[in-house]
C-alpha cells in the first residue's frame, strides 16, 4: 500500500477513496482569503463512469494504487462471465457481467477491447468507440414519414435507432459510447 499527500497528486493518478477505486481526473489548489488552502479534486469511477468532486486537505493521506491497462479480445459468453483472450500473454480473462453491463449488446467475437485490472482483478472495460455491425432486424415504427426512423437488431443484439433507408443485411457503423447511428458502410 503507498500512500502520497494529496498536494503530491496528479492528472491520471489512480486512488483508492471511500473504498473505491477512482482516477483523477482534475486537481486544483484553492486559496481563500479567510481559512486555510485545500485541494479540489475531481475522480472518475471507472466501473460505473461517475463524476465525483471532492475537497482534500493539502496534508491529507491518500491511498494511491496501480492498475495495469491491458488489451482483451472477446471470445464469447461462458455463463453470466465473458470470456476474453489477453492478447499480450494470452492467458485467458473471465470478466463479470456485472462489469460489461449494457456493453455486452455490443460485444462480437474478436473485438478488442481495453481493460483496466487492479493486481488480476478486471474492474473496467472499454469498447472502441465505434463498431461496425450487421443488421439482422428492422422495425417500422409506422409513419413512413420522409427522414423518419426505424429500430434495426444488430448481430450482437443491440437495438439501435436507424435512419428509414437502412435494411437487413446492411452494415453500419455505431458509435458504442452512445448507442447511436452514424452510418451506412
Amino acid at each position: 500500500m503507498l500512500t502520497v499527500l494529496v498536494q503530491q497528486l496528479v492528472p491520471g493518478t489512480t486512488i483508492r477513496f471511500e473504498g473505491k477505486i477512482l482516477l483523477l481526473e482534475q486537481i486544483i489548489k484553492v486559496t481563500l482569503p479567510k481559512g486555510p488552502p485545500f485541494f479540489k479534486a475531481t475522480l472518475k469511477d471507472p466501473v460505473t463512469s461517475e463524476i465525483i468532486e471532492r475537497n482534500f486537505k493539502p496534508d491529507q493521506e491518500i491511498e494511491e494504487v496501480k492498475i495495469s491497462k491491458r488489451r482483451l479480445e472477446y471470445l464469447y459468453l461462458e455463463g453470466s462471465e465473458h470470456l476474453f483472450l489477453d492478447i499480450d500473454d494470452l492467458e485467458q480473462v473471465l470478466v463479470p457481467q456485472e462489469i460489461i453491463k449494457d456493453r455486452a449488446n455490443f460485444l462480437k467475437e474478436g473485438i478488442e477491447v481495453r481493460a483496466l485490472f487492479y493486481g488480476d482483478t478486471v474492474f473496467s472495460v472499454e469498447l472502441p468507440q465505434f463498431l461496425e455491425l450487421l443488421v439482422v432486424n428492422v422495425k417500422d415504427q409506422g409513419g413512413g414519414l420522409v427522414g423518419g426512423s426505424k429500430i434495426a437488431s444488430l448481430e450482437t443484439n443491440a437495438e439501435i435507432e436507424v435512419p428509414m433507408f437502412i435494411e437487413v443485411g446492411d452494415i453500419i457503423k455505431v458509435d458504442t459510447t452512445q448507442n447511436l447511428y452514424i452510418q451506412r458502410v
